[in-house]
């Protein structure tokens, strides 16, 4: 029996591939500019082209062994913010979220965006708008009605000495579609940004 791979193991395999594309040691000989823009074709460079396909090929090939195989998608992480943690799940940013996958995500927002609200009391919140180019005050009762229409939830934070941000992605479908609005209407996200009184979103 051959043996199976673990998502730990693919997202290092994933890594070393992409290393070795980035190196120039992988190309899709046959990918080309994209013939559509002259003008865009001169800036894109072909052996720049012949590395993103090589490892965006290799890539689509490990997210079927994840299908075929029933690799899950999900890494667990740990976030503390003022004395308090949470364990959560996402999806690796390289791989796909199986079903089961996605159940588990819807599980965990019951807990992700009380651990949120819980961290951010007393903080200003702001919603990404124009595709994360704006950000609009908003109340706290207006994430619950965003929440409401959304399916899972994810979390992270930016801080630095005098400066917190915590962002709240607030999202639906496939994970993988989500965050850069590729799958919109069937996937996307909203996401709300607290920060302390007097700060901006900077993320």
């Amino acid at each position: 029996m051959s043996k199976l791979y673990t998502t730990e193991e693919l997202i290092e395999i994933l890594a070393m591939e992409r290393r070795a594309c980035l190196n120039g040691q992988r190309l899709n000989l046959a990918a080309k500019t994209s013939g559509v823009n002259p003008l865009i074709d001169k800036f894109l460079k072909a052996d720049g082209i012949q590395k993103f396909t090589a490892y965006q090929d290799f890539k689509a090939a490990v997210h079927r062994y994840q299908k075929e195989n029933g690799v899950s998608g999900i890494v667990w992480r740990q976030l503390s913010i003022k004395g308090k943690s949470l364990h959560y799940p996402v999806i690796d940013d390289q791989l796909i979220a199986l079903p089961r996958d996605v159940e588990t995500l819807k599980a965990a927002k019951a807990s992700v965006v009380p651990f949120w609200h819980e961290v951010t009391a007393g903080m200003h919140l702001y919603l990404s708008v124009n595709n994360g180019k704006e950000h609009r005050l908003i109340a706290p009762d207006d994430v619950g009605r965003i929440g409401y229409r959304t399916e899972w939830a994810s979390i992270w934070k930016w801080e630095k000495s005098e400066f917190l941000e915590i962002v709240l992605q607030l999202a639906w479908g496939k994970p993988e579609e989500a965050a850069y609005k590729r799958g919109w209407p069937n996937s996307g996200s909203e996401y709300v940004h607290a920060v302390n009184p007097g700060n901006r979103p900077i993320c």
